[in-house]
């Protein structure tokens, strides 16, 4: 059937891009639409000619012979090329002559007393622990766990498990495992002991790095136990794991529940870090890797069956995240730049640009343990005031919690370093991307709106900042060497301003190389259901659907299961959604279908509202208020989005990455009792018992 969904967002606001001059840069890296057409018509034309001279930016060890073998869907990049990813993101500035240069700096979640090295112009009366870390200090510091690991039987090829908090070490493990050929599967600190067990079972690890504990909003996140409790799971299901390395970082635990270096949990040796790295040789040179070698394995969990293990390889997600991060962000080395991406490192987003695509880039980088909220909702602004970030990352979700928890909270900080800033994770409301651009970047900062997935390795479709006019709730055009396309089911462009599938019709080096252990279901994904029209060749399949707009900028409309059939219509979820958030009273919204006896399906919306703003014009979250945002929905998409039913709520469902979970959404909706689906990824599962107690 054709995914035509009804294209009712009305948002025809443009933004031009600025000066680079304006903003402090010396120059932006393309700096007009002409230049930007030319080079994406050079990158999709001569994809040889152009991925050779970005891969050249690298060091290799040797060059590669051919720069792409390409039999649907498997690609083989920079064919006959041998690097390694911790060398190109530290080694090579250390020899370059760049060691004494800060790579990451990073900040504790919990305060602490004031002392020497206390950053000036705090507004804290306690101060965070700050840490900054050199290349010359990462490349030490990873050559003595890469030693340590490799005296506890890590090889080249294996992979290695790793569940940490945000602290630096968790970056030196991830380096470290590259240093030696070991591919990392690197697990979010969030996730409970059945995860950590599936994961490690699927990736037929052996090993797992992890803490004690980390922080989270002034709470210590029990990490150590977790892995402690998995592995008795992982022994029910025969799987040993052979070595577990534990960093001190909270020191919860008291002496008498400790162990020492040596120590066994059944068949499971027990490492303390400090002890592991302390008696190991810091030179340990970086292992020359094949192009196509596994990086790593990063998985991510669907709406249904256990999660996917996505494998990335060496040569061509390095060549293509070093280009997106330095285009996408205008990162430029010794320019006086920070780099700030809010994300966990246990995403892929962490990945790409935390570490690998900023480290490659040579600009520093700011990592932060804990919540956005702790000890107060400002903690990120402080943050950017404090240390005078340039480029601020962050998720659409958490820009619309900053927006109800009130306007003045930013306007107490200096935040004027800001040159750029970023959204990452899903589709932002053009009310939530004007209040980012308007009171974090004070109307000045571009905002480059990106859209990728775990899969796609890197940006796919993104503004640069000083070649693409924006449009609010847009993410414009495609990256360069990125041939997207909206089609419907037999693969053919539609019309613009039509609702379809969104593609990518061509391979690119940031791709993903399968699902570890299981190629059917790689196939059956990504590559089964949209091929070529004419030569029947299978496209990339992203699961989402989207609409082109007459300038070709597309405008995500979400996953294709999440459309509602209103009256033979169907509607995008995320349109309804921004007609939400545009009402001053609306901070957060969420919306599902629900069965119609009429209709087929009727639209059911979830609600949060700005508590500042039910104060301030003495309003209640009653029937009075629904009808008014009934009708604000109506006015600005149509009568046909009208939703049914809206029910308030103080939270909705999110994922720790903070994606809101429609699925249980729909569950709660519909009235299901038992919710039988994975909630491994939920945040808080009280959010859900609450909404079924808030029905309309």
């Amino acid at each position: 059937m054709s995914q035509n969904f009804d294209s009712v967002l009305n948002e025809n606001r443009v933004f031009k891009p600025v000066p680079a001059t304006a903003l402090g840069f010396n120059r932006w890296h393309i700096d007009s639409l002409e230049e930007y057409k030319a080079l994406h018509a050079f990158s999709i034309n001569d994809p040889a000619g152009f991925w050779g001279a970005e891969a050249a930016r690298l060091s290799w060890f040797r060059k590669w012979d051919t720069v792409l073998e390409w039999t649907a869907p498997d690609a083989r990049w920079f064919v006959g090329g041998k690097l390694n990813a911790c060398y190109n993101c530290v080694d090579r500035h250390v020899q370059a002559g760049h060691g004494e240069q800060t790579a990451i700096v990073w900040e504790g979640e919990p305060v602490a007393p004031r002392t020497s090295h206390a950053v000036a112009g705090s507004k804290y009366a306690s101060e965070p622990e700050i840490r900054r870390l050199t290349y010359r200090d990462l490349q030490t510091q990873t050559s003595r766990l890469a030693s340590a690991l490799k005296s506890l039987g890590v090889k080249k090829g294996d992979v290695v498990t790793i569940y940490m908090p945000m602290v630096p070490e968790l970056a030196i493990a991830i380096l470290a495992c590259a240093r030696i050929g070991a591919a990392h599967s690197v697990i979010f600190g969030g996730f409970a002991p059945t995860a950590i067990s599936e994961r490690a079972i699927d990736a037929e690890s052996r090993i797992i790095i992890t803490a004690d504990g980390g922080y989270r909003r002034g709470d210590i996140v029990p990490l150590q136990k977790n892995v402690e409790d998995a592995l008795a799971l992982l022994t029910n299901h025969g799987h040993i794991i052979n070595h577990v390395l534990v960093l001190q970082r909270t020191g919860h635990e008291p002496p008498s529940k400790r162990f020492s270096t040596g120590d066994t949990r059944g068949s499971t040796v027990m490492h303390w870090w400090h002890d592991a790295v302390a008696q190991a040789s810091d030179a340990c040179p970086c292992v020359e890797m094949d192009s196509e070698d596994m990086l790593f394995l990063l998985y991510t969990s669907g709406s249904t069956g256990k999660p996917k293990g996505i494998l990335h390889t060496t040569g061509g997600y390095l060549a293509f995240v070093q280009m997106t991060a330095r285009l996408a962000f205008n990162l430029m080395p010794d320019a006086g730049q920070l780099f700030w991406c809010s994300a966990d490192i246990g995403w892929v987003t962490g990945h790409s640009y935390v570490l690998y695509g900023i480290l490659m880039n040579r600009v520093p980088t700011l990592m932060y343990e804990g919540a956005p909220n702790f000890p107060q909702n400002d903690r990120f602004w402080d943050i950017i005031e404090r240390h005078r970030v340039t480029q601020f990352y962050t998720a659409p979700t958490a820009i619309r919690t900053f927006m109800k928890w009130g306007d003045d909270l930013p306007a107490k900080h200096d935040m004027s370093s800001l040159k750029l800033l970023g959204t990452v994770g899903e589709p932002i409301n053009p009310e939530a991307w004007i209040w980012y651009q308007q009171h974090i970047g004070k109307g000045r900062c571009p905002i480059v709106d990106t859209y990728w997935q775990t899969e796609t390795g890197g940006h796919i479709a993104t503004p640069l900042p000083g070649a693409i006019p924006t449009k609010p709730g847009s993410c414009t055009l495609p990256m360069l060497g990125v041939d997207a396309a909206v089609v419907n089911e037999q693969g053919e462009v539609i019309p613009a301003n039509s609702g379809g599938l969104f593609v990518i019709r061509k391979p690119w080096p940031g791709m993903l190389r399968g699902i570890y252990g299981n190629r059917e279901r790689f196939i059956s994904n990504y590559w089964g259901r949209i091929k070529d029209p004419k030569t029947k060749e299978p496209y990339y399949f992203s699961a989402d659907g989207a609409r082109r707009d007459e300038d070709g900028y597309f405008w995500i409309m979400g996953r294709v299961d999440d459309v509602i059939k209103v009256s033979g219509h169907l509607l995008g979820t995320m349109e309804v959604e921004s007609a939400l958030v545009s009402h001053p009273g609306v901070a957060e919204a969420a919306v599902v279908g629900v069965p119609h006896d009429v209709k087929g399906f009727a639209i059911c919306a979830f609600v949060s509202l700005k508590t500042h703003w039910l104060k301030a014009h003495s309003r209640n979250p009653d029937d009075s208020l629904r009808q008014e945002l009934k009708e604000h929905v109506a006015k600005e998409v149509g009568a046909l989005a009208r939703p049914e039913h809206i029910r308030f709520a103080e939270a909705l469902p999110k994922t720790r990455s903070g994606k809101i979970m429609r699925r249980l959404l729909r569950d709660v909706a519909n009235g299901v009792e038992k919710i039988t689906q994975d909630t491994t990824t939920l945040e808080d599962f009280s959010v859900v018992a609450r909404l079924r107690n808030d029905d309309e």
